[in-house]
């Protein structure tokens, strides 16, 4: 018995002007925070580790990632103040570098469920 449902042999015409919500947006930018913070701590990280292995203060590069790790924890320097030269370092550029991995990947976290 044939249907009284109407023939479409193709699909219903779609709007291709509108924006779609696959969230592909949300992810790039969730992509981009997780990458800079990832980058910001990789710069601390990378100055704990050259001041403990006594890096030569002198060269191009020390000096680079110095300047770079001290803006990134600009703010947070001196909390602790410590007579071991050593543990001071790794506690000032370290707070921060864990503090902008937290704060980042948690921000990215949010954006990718956007």
């Amino acid at each position: 018995m044939p249907v009284n449902d109407a023939y479409h042999p193709y699909e219903p015409h779609r709007d291709t002007r509108r924006a779609t919500r696959d969230g592909a947006g949300a992810n790039r930018a969730a992509l981009a925070l997780h990458t800079i913070a990832d980058i910001a701590a990789g710069f601390l990280g990378l100055w704990i580790l050259l001041y403990l292995l006594e890096a030569n203060q002198g060269n191009v590069f020390v000096g680079f990632v110095h300047g770079v790790a001290d803006w990134l924890a600009g703010w947070s320097q001196d909390i602790f103040t410590m007579d071991v030269e050593g543990l001071r370092v790794v506690l000032n550029y370290g707070l921060p570098a864990v503090i902008y991995l937290l704060l980042g990947h948690g921000i990215a976290a949010r954006v990718r469920r956007i």
